[in-house]
């Protein structure tokens, strides 16, 4: 988890807001901090309150208006956008927006805080429909109240292709299971059905596990994985349980986790996850799982 100091959560913000401030060491880590503590934790509670210059942010987006966008992106000091792979000024964030061509943007806001006067914190997931495919956006935010209005001084981002949980307070990994037993339960379901078994190594505390187990659900990644697998999750703990299993599948949990092994009815390994493909699930596309999952069922 990203470590945040208060200088990084943005106190050391000066008391006079109105006036543009300097890049201060706060907002430069800001959001990338809450971002990581977002990605890494997501303990916090939900807040939905709504900020007005963010609705406009979103429509600049929607009516595909550059102009409108960079408006509302600070001048003194320059905005700072931080994409994870480099920064970008004002003018190179509102052409990525603008030129993803985006056709609806629904936007869920996480967290909004006002730590003084002039200044917004802002942590919301956006979900994008493009022309081509639905982009997932994790942003945090940094506004200030200038005398032309409200501006963004920071902002930082996170692009994924599946999308993301609000929260990890799911059970997806029985912490008590008997994990082999499990298995051998799934591979008898395996050989009446005719079905692969797949074994998703993770845990409860993992956010890219979560990740993954959202993208099951999704229809068109449903539509492959339900006819023709039996699934089971492994719980690994911290790294001290079902080792063993790990171990004789070829995963290994140096690697990182959302891990995955697919079996036969019969038990024999027919693939396993060996380079932490999975290892940051929400870098990947439902395409990556479901050609893996095509690629490995039942021929029967």
């Amino acid at each position: 988890m990203i470590g945040c100091d208060r200088r990084a959560m943005g106190d050391d913000l000066p008391q006079n807001s109105m006036t543009p401030l300097p890049y201060t060491r706060g907002m430069r880590f800001f959001c990338s901090a809450l971002l990581g503590i977002f990605l890494s934790a997501l303990g916090f509670a939900q807040n939905a309150q709504s900020f007005q210059p963010l609705e406009q942010w979103q429509m600049a987006i929607l009516n595909g208006d550059t102009a409108q966008l960079a408006s509302l992106y600070s001048i003194t000091p320059p905005a700072q956008i931080d994409t994870g792979k480099g920064n970008l000024d004002a003018a190179g964030e509102a052409a990525f927006w603008i030129g993803m061509k985006i056709r609806s943007l629904d936007i869920h806001i996480i967290q909004s805080a006002a730590p003084q006067p002039g200044i917004q914190k802002l942590l919301f997931q956006a979900s994008a429909k493009t022309p081509s495919r639905t982009v997932y956006v994790t942003s945090a935010q940094l506004w200030q109240m200038q005398s032309g209005g409200w501006r963004i001084i920071a902002a930082g981002r996170d692009i994924a292709k599946l999308e993301q949980p609000l929260s990890i307070d799911e059970s997806i990994y029985p912490a008590q299971a008997n994990a082999r037993q499990e298995i051998r339960e799934a591979e008898k379901r395996a050989v009446k059905a005719d079905k692969r078994v797949l074994v998703v190594f993770g845990a409860d505390w993992c956010y890219d596990c979560h990740v993954l187990d959202k993208a099951f659900h999704r229809k068109d990644v449903a539509a492959v994985l339900t006819p023709s697998y039996e699934v089971v999750h492994v719980d690994v703990g911290r790294g001290e349980k079902n080792q063993d299993l790990m171990n004789e599948y070829a995963v290994p949990m140096k690697r990182g986790i959302p891990a995955i092994a697919i079996l036969d009815s019969t038990g024999k390994l027919l693939y396993s996850q060996r380079n932490g493909e999975w290892e940051r699930a929400r870098a990947l596309g439902p395409e990556d799982l479901m050609a893996l999952l095509r690629k490995w069922k039942s021929r029967g």
